[in-house]
């Protein structure tokens, strides 16, 4: 007499094995959870600045990791159901993220044609920033403007053929 069939044993066998897979999987990154971040052998930059043969870039990659991690955090936002205050409380953060990211390269960095554009994102993004708040901050948004309400132009110099170039990217309107 067969207590269970085959079918029955080997489908257990697989369910316990997976279940036993994802068990140790959650195990070893409740563990260790930087791993997670390790993609073909990059290293998180704040086992990259505890390395000796880069103690001398230690205080640009603190800074810069210290931008990276405020930014991460105020880029977390409970939604309002207000996609445009959404979208602006999530980019002023990444904006700010950039100029502080720049300022690092500006104090710490040789390269000339970096630290030009370093100064022209901070520049930039700063710009962008009272841009975007100026939008929310209107009490009527442009795409609730009535035909006959003149909207404003913002000149563009820049290719005819539609696309906009964007932080030396093309990109297609």
């Amino acid at each position: 007499m067969v207590l269970f069939s085959r079918a029955f044993i080997r489908k257990r066998v697989i369910a316990l094995a997976t279940t036993a897979s994802v068990a140790a999987t959650a195990f070893a990154l409740a563990q260790d959870p930087m791993r997670a971040y390790h993609v073909r052998g990059a290293m998180p930059i704040q086992h990259v600045a505890d390395r000796p043969d880069y103690s001398s870039e230690q205080p640009f990659l603190s800074e810069n990791d210290a931008a990276m991690n405020k930014m991460m955090a105020d880029m977390t936002i409970k939604p309002t159901g207000d996609v445009d205050r959404d979208f602006v409380a999530m980019m002023v953060p990444h904006h700010q993220g950039a100029i502080d990211m720049a300022k690092a390269e500006l104090k710490y960095g040789h390269n000339e044609q970096l630290r030009r554009l370093a100064q022209e994102i901070v520049v930039t993004q700063q710009q962008e920033i009272t841009v975007m708040q100026d939008a929310v901050s209107e009490p009527k948004s442009s795409a609730a403007q009535s035909p006959e309400q003149p909207r404003a132009v913002v000149p563009q110099s820049g290719p005819v053929d539609g696309s906009v170039a964007h932080g030396g990217m093309k990109m297609l309107q």
